[in-house]
């Protein structure tokens, strides 16, 4: 099993790192340049025109992984990769219609937060049927670190689900806010559920989860400070949808509270700022938000951003790990 997630993480890197090759002089010539928001850091306005929907690269080298290195569990019946990556590939199709907004109007704004919520929401909720339809996930609750399990209805299942796997694909979409930093966060996350694949024998499950290893490093060579290229909501709603599948597919939705932590204060962070900004006719908590826009404007630069807030990450799933380690 380790031989191939080892072939699976060398086979995304690699068709990562050559797709974007390719991929950044393309996005160049179409002039498929990012759109800074007006009321973002004003030192972000230098990143203007840099190349979006990079995120295509790692999506491609993730799908060539799972129809090479995953076709073993394929031809052995068990698909649990490949509903992961097609869930996944469908959110990142949400990303790219909003993507695809914001160049044709030529500023940043997309979708409008009804029909992103409207068309996540069902996506979600077809994942949902799928995996519960399919025995992979159930509706015995499991809870880390205290190693029990909760029976709750259905309804009330699907009801936490869809909201859980909303929640997350927004969550990792939020965070996509600075050079390399959804990327950064995102890659201990990837090896805790690898790590967990590994202990738990779940190849499939451990084959994608190399796969996004692979994939994120061959795109954080492009996207670092500075930037060449970024991932787009194509890119980023696609993470956010590999994440979640992956918790569900291990059924442990849970596990994302501690393991997705950096996303969870992201996005309360843009919760708190808009509601207080409302109840008080103008009054802020942060200085800005999401939370890493704060940090940057208390002076913090882009590399710093990235080294500890996926420090933070990388705590946050050495303990995740812990959290399930006696499951089985």
């Amino acid at each position: 099993m380790i031989l191939r997630l080892a072939a699976a993480f060398l086979i995304s890197l690699a068709t990562t790192a050559i797709v974007g090759i390719k991929l950044i002089p393309a996005l160049q010539r179409m002039k498929v340049g990012q759109s800074i928001r007006p009321d973002g850091p004003v030192w972000h306005n230098k990143k203007q025109g840099t190349p979006t929907m990079g995120g295509v690269m790692f999506i491609v080298g993730i799908a060539v992984t799972c129809l090479t290195a995953g076709l073993p569990d394929v031809r052995a019946g068990e698909y649990r990769h490949m509903i992961v990556f097609v869930f996944a590939f469908v959110c990142a199709a949400i990303g790219f219609l909003d993507d695809y907004e914001k160049l044709k109007r030529k500023r940043n704004m997309g979708l409008t937060a009804a029909r992103k919520f409207t068309l996540q929401i069902l996506v979600s909720g077809s994942f949902v049927i799928l995996v519960r339809s399919a025995g992979i996930a159930t509706t015995d609750l499991y809870i880390p670190f205290l190693n029990v399990s909760c029976r709750i209805p259905e309804v009330v299942y699907f009801v936490f689900a869809v909201f859980v796997a909303t929640g997350t694909i927004n969550g990792v979409n939020i965070t996509d806010g600075a050079d390399g930093l959804a990327s950064g966060v995102t890659i201990p996350v990837v090896v805790c559920y690898m790590t967990i694949a590994v202990l738990w024998g779940v190849s499939s499950l451990g084959v994608i989860s190399a796969a996004l290893l692979g994939g994120l490093l061959a795109f954080l060579f492009f996207n670092f400070h500075p930037a060449k290229v970024f991932m787009g909501d194509t890119g980023a709603q696609f993470l956010g949808g590999a994440i979640c599948a992956i918790a569900f597919a291990m059924d442990m939705p849970l596990i994302l509270l501690p393991l997705g932590i950096v996303y969870f204060i992201e996005t309360l962070s843009d919760i708190i700022q808009v509601s207080y900004f409302k109840m008080t006719h103008g009054k802020r908590v942060f200085k800005m938000a999401p939370l890493h826009h704060h940090f940057e404007m208390c002076g913090w630069g882009e590399c710093k951003l990235f080294i500890v807030f996926t420090a933070v990450s990388a705590v946050f799933a050495v303990i995740s790990y812990l959290g399930v380690l006696n499951r089985y």
